[in-house]
């Protein structure tokens, strides 16, 4: 079953490899369809998709892509709209659109990427309820994902949220709004 969803994945990437996120201000280089299109991606999973296209689906459409990694969430919008790749495939569109407003860029999407999911991870600790007072827990820096990560923490009682605060959450200051 993993490889059927593996595999539908990439199928569902390849068709909508075009319709990543792109520059929009510069429509001579976006036109540009000698060489390759160079596509920048977190490796994982997004590079990993996107190299599953490359070996086995991008030669059989007509397609000559290079994937370029970036460890960082800030490097492959700066690329994509500075032309030195041709589209990238990280990002949900709230984070696309809180980067453009706070960068000035002018990054769009063509088409909707997965929603990364959340979780807790630790080598330690098994269950949520066994995190002791007090204890650090590392969330995301980016606006968008940094709320979701502490919507996370408010839904598994670990933190108190305003409501309604949504996405827009920031980290509790007050030693009153955590759990005790």
């Amino acid at each position: 079953m993993r490889n059927t969803a593996k595999i539908t994945t990439a199928v569902l990437a390849a068709g909508a490899l075009l319709g990543l996120s792109a520059c929009g201000s510069d429509k001579d280089a976006a036109s540009d369809t000698s060489g390759p299109l160079i596509v920048a991606a977190s490796p994982v999973p997004h590079a990993e998709i996107l190299t599953f296209v490359k070996d086995n689906l991008a030669e059989k459409a007509g397609l000559d892509l290079e994937v370029k990694e970036f460890t960082d969430y800030v490097t492959p919008n700066t690329a994509t709209e500075d032309g030195s790749v041709g589209a990238n495939f990280f990002q949900t569109q709230p984070y696309l659109d809180d980067f453009n407003k706070k960068n000035g860029t002018h990054v769009v999407s063509v088409v909707d990427v997965h929603l990364e999911p959340l979780g807790l991870y630790s080598h330690k600790v098994k269950k949520a309820d066994e995190l002791k007072s007090g204890a650090t827990i590392a969330i995301p820096n980016d606006t968008v994902n940094e709320g979701r990560a502490l919507q996370l923490l408010a839904a598994n009682g670990l933190l108190t949220l305003k409501d309604g605060v949504g996405t827009a959450a920031t980290p509790p200051t007050s030693p009153a709004t955590r759990r005790t």
